[in-house]
């Protein structure tokens, strides 16, 4: 843990000072976009079941409560997740672990399965992989929200607990090399 926790910080200092550039004008063009400060708050289970304040790039017009423009490109190429580098340099995430989900979910796991409240939550995951473009999948579904509740996020919670059981550093190497260079 104290070797995940020094990889996480220091790979998220350097990361931060890397492509901080990119996440100013990122947050720039959203606030343009979006007519509204470009950078989103929202509340997520951490570990151990505590609530924190995820940061993301916005992606929506609050006004019309559609995803704007601008915000269709970040979500697709991801960048909207990049100020979540602020939340591993503060030990709020991790870089991998169960993606952070909204109060209601991985808060109210039961028996076995809270386990994975045991982990930090992380910026990618075997999960986030496998689940890359879940808003389109959903987004095909006649109740999204049901086949979300009953058949995605039952198979994270799946894939969270094997990764809990199974957990290395040499398997995080491995979902970041897949998230980074295998997977689009």
């Amino acid at each position: 843990m104290i070797l995940k926790r020094t990889f996480d910080f220091i790979a998220s200092l350097v990361s931060v000072f890397l492509f901080c550039w990119i996440i100013l004008i990122c947050i720039l063009l959203a606030s343009i976009d979006t007519k509204s400060f470009g950078l989103f708050l929202q509340k997520r289970i951490g570990q151990h079941g505590k609530p924190f304040k995820i940061f993301k790039i916005k992606s929506m017009n609050d006004a019309t409560q559609e995803v704007s423009s601008f915000g269709r490109f970040i979500r697709k190429s991801k960048l909207d997740e990049l100020p979540q580098l602020l939340n591993i340099l503060l030990g709020q995430m991790s870089f991998v672990g169960p993606r952070p989900d909204i109060p209601g979910y991985y808060d109210t796991l039961e028996g076995e399965n809270r386990k994975i409240l045991e982990l930090k939550p992380g910026l990618t995951s075997e999960a986030s992989i496998k689940y890359a473009n879940e808003e389109e999948i959903l987004s095909q579904k006649d109740n999204p929200l049901d086949y979300n509740d009953t058949v995605i996020f039952p198979d994270k919670v799946k894939m969270n607990l094997e990764y809990y059981y199974n957990q290395s550093i040499f398997l995080d190497l491995q979902i970041l090399f897949r998230t980074i260079f295998c997977e689009r």
